[in-house]
């Protein structure tokens, strides 16, 4: 254990001071972790490949920051965490990037919609950080696109593939279709224009045949496992999503509405979230680090080895807002942002786990994992994984037992390592051999 040589500077005290009352003063060599089989040898294997030649760190900075959900404070207070920001007000977007900040590149892992407690202001902080024309990537993640793939489905009334979409999201997407009502409807005419009750049901939810039709459409394009995962997760939202929306205080025609306003606030051009889509990528590769969501399987790191990162951006981009979602949704760059290397997820073997090596990929930085104790580097499929999901939203923290919003934030950088910052862990885990292979801290 160490002082906080590792760790940002963060003279910012007068701000979120309760927040910065919970952040580490102290750094400590990276632990094993030893609760999951999964890790055993983890930081051996990462000592090992950090010390090829072929290895290479970023060539600046890199601060992670993944699983906002629609909480403005976590985000702008892990940005504090990482000390890339410093505040001049207490109120979202009022803040200004550090010397820091500005040197460092940073990466949004996804997930930066649903489960609340504000998706809008959330979206307005981002916004505000490009517009300090911080160098910020946004990657997407599995909650974002499944909210872009719910609006893209109405209307598709005779798309087996797609028809679901919408339901799909589940209750987590509700309190977005509420932010949006009172925001924006409240206050209006709403109805104007609305079908009935009986016929938004109609287009919000898929046919009555569906869950006899889905299992022959998706037949040799998703796993045996995929298909029945899917049926059952169909069966139990179809039934809930109406609880869930009457829950929060929301007919199906004001569920409607609020959709129509989100299809213009973030598909058209001149919404004001349309940016959120465009500028969103899959991966992002730096040194010998892959930025993502979620994970990878077989094919998606044989493209990346014979075609290259901009060439899998490119591709994703493209199939965006295709008109087939389903062979998108279901695809290898959508296993990207949605996998958690389940037998009813596309598999990553040896096979793909070799093609990284080729791609120069050794070490993959993710969120899409839910963690309550700090970031955790593990081994899958013998790959390694940084899983930095620290659990930062209030929602999700208070499920899990934790109080407030959560802070903190992945640093990635030659000079400093892999820094792990989070309210949750008592002390800055750091990854940064010595020339002797062993952890800088370790006895």
């Amino acid at each position: 254990m160490a002082t906080r040589k590792f760790i940002p500077k963060i003279s910012d005290k007068k701000y979120h001071a309760d927040v910065l009352n919970r952040l580490p003063t102290c750094w400590e060599a990276w632990p094993e972790d030893q609760a999951s089989v999964n890790d055993s040898g983890a930081l051996n294997v990462f000592i090992k490949r950090s010390g090829k030649s072929s290895f290479e760190w970023p060539k600046k900075p890199v601060v992670f920051i993944s699983d906002a959900h629609a909480d403005a404070d976590a985000f702008e207070a892990s940005l504090l965490a990482a000390g890339a920001i410093k505040r001049h007000g207490s109120h979202p977007c009022e803040y200004v990037l550090t010397k820091f900040g500005k040197s460092a590149e940073i990466v949004v892992g996804g997930d930066c919609l649903d489960k609340g407690p504000s998706n809008l202001t959330l979206l307005r902080s981002l916004a505000h950080l490009y517009r300090l024309k911080a160098d910020v990537t946004l990657l997407a993640g599995n909650h974002d696109l499944r909210l872009l793939m719910g609006l893209l489905s109405l209307g598709r009334d005779n798309d087996v593939g797609s028809q679901h979409f919408f339901v799909r999201m589940g209750r987590k997407v509700v309190p977005l279709f509420k932010e949006v009502f009172d925001q924006y409807l409240a206050s209006s005419h709403w109805q104007k224009g609305v079908p009935s009750e009986e016929e938004c049901r109609r287009v919000l939810f898929p046919d009555e045949d569906w869950f006899e039709s889905f299992p022959f459409y998706a037949a040799g394009f998703l796993t045996a496992e995929g298909i029945d995962r899917e049926i059952s997760k169909m069966e139990t939202k179809t039934l809930r999503f109406e609880q869930h929306c009457a829950a929060a205080g929301l007919t199906l025609q004001q569920v409607y509405a609020a959709a129509m306003v989100c299809r213009s606030l973030f598909l058209k051009r001149s919404g004001e979230f349309s940016w959120f889509f465009r500028k969103m990528c899959l991966v992002k590769q730096r040194g010998s680090f892959l930025f993502l969501h979620a994970g990878l399987d077989d094919r998606m790191a044989i493209l990346l080895a014979r075609r290259g990162i901009k060439y899998a951006n490119r591709a994703f981009n493209k199939n965006l807002r295709g008109q087939n979602l389903f062979n998108f949704y279901y695809s290898p760059l959508a296993n990207t942002f949605r996998t958690k290397y389940r037998t009813a997820d596309l598999p990553l073997t040896k096979r793909g786990t070799k093609a990284t090596t080729r791609a120069g990929i050794y070490v993959l930085v993710q969120g899409h994992v839910n963690q309550c104790a700090g970031q955790r580097i593990t081994l899958k499929k013998g790959l390694l994984h940084i899983e930095a999901d620290i659990t930062l939203d209030a929602n999700s923290r208070k499920r899990e037992g934790l109080t407030g919003f959560g802070a903190g934030a992945t640093l990635i950088d030659k000079k400093r390592g892999v820094v792990g910052i989070s309210c949750d862990y008592p002390r800055a885990k750091v990854f940064k051999p010595n020339h002797n292979g062993q952890l800088l801290g370790a006895q």
